[in-house]
């Protein structure tokens, strides 16, 4: 049994979830993914005063906070907005193209699917992702509180320190605001990590130009560059920004942006890097990112349609409110029960719902590493792909849940399964069961995925091992094993 949370609340209004949170004060955690605050609590490094782990307000039944909109200009971001909800989203693609970026850089889908913006910037590691795109576009932060109402801050104000943000202990997070880009402005985000997914940044960038003309030698009248892992907050490259002005992109003025811009770091040496490599490092994506967007390429490598591991909802968000399974027969959340591959399951609180499932007997659901770093405990929940060992078993209750005893209808094997045994792709009895569900809910999302999707959808499950090219050999062939429209379904 690993470390537990004090308590859970899950507040049905805003109102109440102030109300707990001034309450419980700073021996309460307000959590919607709660990626970061349970790894924490399991290593010991999250306490409450009396050294117990802290409670937790989940504020994932609260109605409209999960909502991306655009109001007089603004983008406004509601606290449950995840990573995954951003990827997916027109209108950051289209007017934040940074941010998108930067999310789509986090993690693995199924983290994507549970961890927030919001999540992100109250952690306030520099290394964290969204902050440096958030930084670039000027972003606002809203906090309230039950006794003094709201109060609005500029991100830069909002993170006061290494790891530290201006959040009174009775204050919640409400919004997240920035100016939606123009025509005339592009950027980008530009991640460095010592593997291709599932890394912390060693050095992150992100860049915004607005030009006179969005083409040409145009020159440039407002520039953002903000950086990322490399100081003990992010920061903004001043002196290269002010030296852009005025300016068209070009190689020497690139070259000479990318070289102010390693004055506004103070980076570390740490097991990620040398401090000398992480200078050298900043001017290189610096550079890397003005030519990008000087040539009309700021866009280069995006997905057309990103893999979400939503199944089959055409980019739709399928959560609406978290809690309503959408099966018949699911239990009501005050049952404390949820609807586990098809039939009405207690889950015990307390613990996470990998701990929760496997004490249920669901022991298909595996533990590799306890941190969202292996994807073995991967099961769908509300539909979506997450990891059971980065979610509480309270979020479950009234949700619908599927593990890998349950993605078949009959005796019969799941396409993936028969895959699998046709292609020889074969893991160790932990990796395995995760490798099935991720790939199940990619063949939902992607009938005939292709090697790259297929890569794509297991970055959350590629861990230390090798041996997975056969893995994504069978994910292909299952796209192939699966009826096509009109024809009966034999495995069903």
């Amino acid at each position: 049994m690993h470390n537990s949370y004090s308590f859970y609340h899950s507040p049905k209004t805003l109102d109440e979830a102030l109300y707990l949170k001034a309450k419980y004060g700073d021996d309460a955690r307000a959590v919607a993914g709660a990626t970061d605050l349970l790894v924490e609590i399991e290593r010991g490094v999250r306490k409450r005063s009396d050294g117990r782990a802290p409670g937790m307000i989940d504020l994932t039944r609260i109605p409209g906070l999960a909502v991306i909109e655009a109001h007089s200009g603004l983008i406004e971001l509601g606290p449950l907005v995840t990573h995954n909800q951003c990827v997916a989203s027109a209108l950051i693609v289209e007017r934040a193209f940074p941010l998108a970026r930067a999310c789509w850089e986090v993690g693995a889908p199924q983290i994507r699917n549970r961890a927030t913006v919001v999540g992100n910037l109250i952690t306030a590691s520099p290394a964290n992702d969204t902050i440096a795109p958030l930084l670039a576009l000027d972003a606002s932060i809203t906090v309230r509180s039950s006794e003094r109402g709201a109060r609005i801050m500029p991100l830069v104000e909002f993170i006061t320190g290494f790891r530290k943000v201006d959040l009174a202990p009775d204050e919640l997070v409400t919004k997240v605001s920035f100016p939606a880009l123009n025509a005339r402005t592009d950027g980008l985000f530009i991640k460095l990590g010592l593997r291709r997914a599932q890394a912390i940044s060693v050095v992150n960038v992100a860049v915004l130009i607005e030009r006179e003309q969005p083409t040409g030698d145009a020159p440039v009248v407002r520039a953002a560059i903000a950086l990322g892992a490399v100081a003990p907050v992010v920061v903004r490259a001043a002196a290269a920004e002010t030296f852009l002005i005025g300016k068209p992109l070009n190689a020497a003025s690139i070259a000479e942006a990318a070289r102010l811009a390693v004055t506004a770091a103070a980076p570390i040496d740490d097991m990620r890097s040398s401090a000398e490599y992480r200078r050298a490092m900043i001017e290189t994506l610096t550079a890397r990112a003005l030519h990008q967007i000087a040539a009309g390429a700021a866009r280069a490598g995006w997905p057309q349609k990103p893999i979400l591991l939503w199944g089959d909802t055409d980019g739709v968000w399928p959560v609406t409110t978290p809690g309503k399974a959408k099966a018949a027969g699911a239990p009501d959340v005050r049952e404390k029960r949820a609807l586990v591959n098809g039939r009405v399951t207690p889950l015990q609180g307390g613990m996470t719902l990998l701990d929760s499932l496997r004490a249920a007997g669901l022991v298909g659901v595996k533990e590799g590493c306890a941190e969202g770093e292996c994807g073995a405990c991967t099961v769908s929940l509300d539909g979506m792909a997450v990891m059971a060992c980065m979610a509480p078993a309270e979020r479950a209750w009234g949700s619908t849940v599927v593990t890998v005893e349950g993605i078949r209808a009959t005796e019969q094997l799941h396409p993936v399964q028969q895959a699998l045994v046709q292609s020889g792709g074969v893991q160790c009895g932990y990796c395995t069961p995760g490798f099935v569900m991720s790939a199940a809910k990619l063949l939902e999302e992607r009938p005939h995925p292709t090697a790259a999707e297929a890569a794509e959808a297991l970055t959350g499950n590629f861990c230390r091992c090798t041996g997975y090219h056969k893995i994504l050999d069978a994910v292909v062939l299952a796209g192939t094993l699966q009826p096509t429209a009109g024809e009966p379904d034999e495995t069903v």
